[in-house]
C-alpha cells in the first residue's frame, strides 16, 4: 500500500468525525493502541527536540529503503499523532516518504488547524525528523 494509499483510507475515516471533539477523541483512541519502546529506547538520541511533551521515535532502515518508525509519547493527544504519522509513513519507501505533502494532509484531515502552537510546533518537529531520516543517504554494509 502507498502512502498515498494510506492517506486516502485515513482521510475516509476521518470523513465520517463531524467535528474537532470527535476527531480529538478518535486520534486520543489511535494513541491508546501504540506499542510502547523499551526503556533503554527512550533516550536523548532518539527523543525529538521542539515537543512541548516528551516523545521518543525510533526510526530503523529497513533494507530495501524502506523506513520503519515507531515512537511514544507521555501525552495522549501526542500518541495519537504518533499513530497518524506511523499509519503514514512506517515501512514505506523512503521517496514516498519525501514526496509526500504531510502537512497539506493533516491540514486537510482537519488536524493541524485546532491543535496549539506547541502540538503543532512538536507535529512538525516530528515530521522533520521522519523526512531527515527518509533523506539520508543509506550507507551500503
Amino acid at each position: 500500500m502507498t502512502v498515498q494509499d494510506r492517506a486516502d483510507d485515513i482521510a475516509a475515516e476521518f470523513d465520517f468525525l463531524d467535528d474537532w471533539e470527535t476527531r480529538y477523541a478518535h486520534i486520543i483512541d489511535l494513541g491508546k493502541q501504540n506499542p510502547t519502546l523499551e526503556p533503554d529506547e527512550r533516550s536523548e538520541e532518539t527523543r525529538v527536540r521542539g515537543c512541548a511533551s516528551q516523545v521518543w521515535m525510533v526510526l530503523e532502515e529497513e533494507p530495501d529503503d524502506r523506513l520503519k518508525i515507531r515512537a511514544e509519547s507521555d501525552a495522549m493527544i501526542v500518541s495519537g499523532l504518533i499513530a497518524l504519522l506511523i499509519r503514514l509513513f512506517s515501512e514505506a519507501p523512503k521517496q514516498e516518504i519525501l514526496d509526500f505533502d504531510a502537512p497539506a494532509f493533516l491540514e486537510q484531515i482537519g488536524v493541524t488547524g485546532a491543535l496549539s502552537a506547541q502540538r503543532s510546533n512538536g507535529l512538525n518537529a516530528m515530521l522533520e525528523r521522519i523526512r531527515s531520516v527518509a533523506a539520508a543517504q543509506s550507507v551500503p554494509e
